[in-house]
């Protein structure tokens, strides 16, 4: 506004250009409007008591065993130390017993195999506190910590065990036979289950050993891709005071810049307060999501499976304020029946975080109806770091979107294949830049760099407001007879069907046309339709090229821990149905024959 009131009122035309200093002025004061809407947003959150003075000396004890992520829990024993930390399906644990678990943990392997920085620790094993034991453990070590994904099979496994050269193993004993298929050769510790004569974390905590004494630092923590395409791969990130302020450095301007997102946030969530925590705790936004709830001194509710109606009831038992969950858990909970979704009293909740796979439209609008404006979309990933992030208003105004980049610290772009930027509403790569990063995999290879950005290796576009939608990755596009075709669209039509519980697209040979596509659907339970009247569904919302020519019906789809479906795996799904449907009518015919004979 001050800037057309300079440029209306220079009306002699003088050679000195006022809207420049007054542009700065304007600049200015809307920050600084910002930095007093984010302030008062703070006091309500009751961020200011998350450290009580009484506890300021225990805190700073807390704090000799290093700055990395066991601290996390440390500083969380050390303010609240009879807060429980988490309530898994064991029941709670207080923060002072988890974190002395966890310390006595670190005497004890310490002890018995020299486990220090430069050793590599695995943890397999489900949501519970035996994940949160094991690897703040090893971080206590200041040892490299690589999450394990239960998903994986047994082969998989032993690749990743065998590229990472992990030393040391603590997993849960439902997965002695997939350990066993992967063929891993190191030492094994059993952290919950039957040990088969295995040393487990309950006996090392009993036994414990002399304290650690030096502080963390230098370890990193390993996080593996989704593995969604083949072997997943490795993405180091250092741990440790050090690594966060090389990574902080120079974004300070930034940071104050994004107080003006921190101001758009609503409704404002208490912090402090219990938060559930659905997501797989080895898969990054899990693994993260925890921490964060022990620096917040939030007691995190986890359960080994999830299950829509214990989370409703969990959210009611608890007066909870943030839920962190994936797309298809917000599924289950609105494929609940709606007077059981309706049971729960749960107008605690202030935000529900969602992230690690698509979120269909459609998706976003249902949940937000039924439970209010307060959820918010995420994008980013493991190897890239900080993405975007979309408000309740955002998802009104465009369902779909992943929201903004965090103003003055992510900065993304929609780039050709040439790196030339393109405009609002056209799809090309979207590439980032940002403070987080990663700096190449384990096994030394990296992403394609434009510049100073990472191509992330999704295709999206920005609408005019700046909001990112992503269409699909890179490699799913599907060129079918000269049309280009992203898989997920077509998904997201099929999964607005009411008689559709999942859908997965992908491109199969086709003499005619190079790629026809071809869907495999699961239906809601006691659903009835046909490919014909989901084809008819389809060219009602897009255009005809994109309608699959070929839909089978299966029992269900090969998705990733945290929902993501394994396209790679679709054809041979697909072909499987085909043959089992083929076979069906076979028998049938055979069967009709011998009757009429």
């Amino acid at each position: 506004m001050l800037t057309l009131s300079a440029k209306a009122g220079n009306r002699n035309n003088r050679s000195v250009d006022w809207t420049g200093p007054i542009g700065r002025v304007e600049r200015t004061a809307n920050l600084f409007d910002a930095a007093v809407t984010a302030a008062g947003r703070i006091r309500a959150s009751g961020a200011l008591g998350l450290v009580p003075p009484t506890r300021i000396p225990q805190l700073a004890w807390a704090l000799r065993g290093g700055v990395g992520l066991a601290t996390v829990l440390a500083a969380f024993a050390a303010r609240f130390p009879d807060r429980p930390a988490m309530i898994d399906d064991d029941g709670p644990i207080t923060a002072a017993d988890l974190d002395r678990q966890v310390q006595r943990l670190a005497a004890a392997l310490r002890a018995r195999w020299d486990v220090r920085r430069g050793q590599r620790v695995g943890v397999l094993c489900r949501n519970h506190r035996g994940f949160v034991i094991a690897a703040y453990a090893a971080a206590r070590l200041s040892a490299d910590l690589v999450p394990l994904n239960y998903g994986f099979a047994g082969p998989q496994i032993g690749e990743v065990l065998d590229r990472e050269r992990i030393g040391l193993l603590l997993y849960d004993g439902e997965f002695h036979t997939r350990i066993d298929e992967s063929g891993y050769q190191g030492r094994r510790v059993v952290i919950r289950g039957a040990a088969g004569g295995l040393p487990t974390v309950a006996e090392l905590v009993a036994a414990g050993g002399p304290p650690v004494r030096g502080p963390a630092g230098g370890g990193s923590i390993i996080m593996l891709t989704g593995g969604t395409t083949g072997v997943p791969k490795g993405v180091p990130r250092t741990l440790g005071v050090r690594a966060a302020g090389s990574a902080l450095a120079g974004s300070i301007p930034g940071m104050v810049a994004a107080l003006g997102d921190l101001a758009e946030v609503e409704p404002i969530p208490r912090l402090g307060r219990p938060m559930v925590i659905a997501p797989p705790l080895h898969h990054t936004y899990g693994f993260l999501a925890i921490a964060g709830a022990f620096l917040l001194g939030s007691t995190a509710l986890v359960h080994e499976r999830f299950d829509a109606e214990t989370v409703l009831a969990d959210i009611e038992r608890h007066r909870v304020q943030i839920a962190c969950l994936v797309p298809t858990m917000l599924k289950r909970i609105m494929d609940l029946p709606p007077d059981d979704r309706r049971g729960y009293h749960v107008e605690s909740l202030r935000m529900v975080v969602c992230g690690a796979a698509p979120l269909p439209p459609w998706l976003a609008t249902a949940f937000m109806d039924e439970f209010g404006d307060v959820l918010f979309n995420g994008y980013a990933s493991t190897e890239t770091g900080a993405g975007t992030f979309a408000t309740p208003a955002d998802l009104r105004a465009a369902p779909g979107t992943v929201g903004r980049p965090l103003t003055g610290i992510v900065d993304i772009r929609i780039v050709d294949g040439d790196g030339r930027e393109l405009p609002a509403g056209v799809t090309g790569r979207i590439v980032n830049k940002n403070p987080s990063m990663f700096q190449g995999y384990s096994d030394g290879k990296t992403k394609e760099m434009v510049g100073e950005h990472m191509d992330s290796g999704d295709l999206g576009h920005l609408d005019a407001a700046g909001r990112l939608f992503v269409d699909g990755r890179s490699d799913d596009m599907i060129v079918s007879g000269g049309e280009n075709v992203f898989p997920q669209e077509v998904e997201e039509a099929l999964l607005a069907h009411p008689a559709v519980a999942d859908a997965g697209v992908v491109g199969v040979p086709d003499d005619d046309f190079g790629y026809r596509l071809a869907a495999a659907v699961v239906l809601e339970p006691g659903a009835r339709t046909g490919a014909r009247a989901l084809q008819r569904h389809i060219k009602a919302t897009l255009a005809t090229y994109k309608m699959p020519r070929d839909i089978v019906f299966v029992a269900e789809l090969p998705r990733t821990t945290v929902g993501k479906l394994r396209r790679q795996q679709l054809p041979e799904v697909i072909a499987r149905a085909r043959a089992d449907a083929a076979a069906a009518v076979e028998s049938d015919s055979i069967q009709d024959m011998g009757s009429r004979s």
